[in-house]
């Protein structure tokens, strides 16, 4: 090799670059760790599922309530709940910036969630509770 003096050390240079993030994470354990409200023994589902599948959750609930008109959702417990990030997601986790925004934040997303979802607390959806939608005819 010709250049070996100034390849060598530029290929070596490049790897640390491109690896320094990585090496930077491997030692930074991320835990943020949202906690139900003292009122609440139960989520829709267990909290690890949750915290990995929750995405994947709203998008199947915003597809079956909208595009098929089912929003009911029933969990392994048999449990009822609105498909509906504002009466049921919100109606616990009420403040956004603490329990969204804090974990969002922290893994660098921008979830599109709040284009349709912006209601203030002292607004209401205009979907029924979960006691009325499930008697009342659905």
């Amino acid at each position: 090799m010709y250049n070996a003096k100034y390849i060598i050390p530029g290929i070596i240079f490049f790897l640390a670059l491109a690896f320094a993030p990585v090496v930077y994470n491997m030692g930074h354990k991320f835990e943020v760790t949202p906690e139900l409200p003292k009122d609440q023994k139960d989520c829709v589902l267990p909290t690890q599922e949750m915290r990995d599948k929750h995405m994947q959750l709203l998008n199947e609930w915003r597809n079956e309530a909208v595009r098929d008109g089912n929003r009911i959702f029933v969990n392994a417990k048999g449990q009822k709940y609105v498909k509906s990030l504002t009466n049921t997601c919100m109606s616990c986790h009420t403040d956004k910036a603490k329990f969204c925004d804090r974990c969002h934040d922290t893994v660098g997303v921008a979830p599109y969630c709040w284009d349709c979802h912006n209601l203030t607390p002292d607004q209401k959806s205009p979907i029924p509770p979960v006691a009325q939608a499930a008697s009342g005819g659905h």
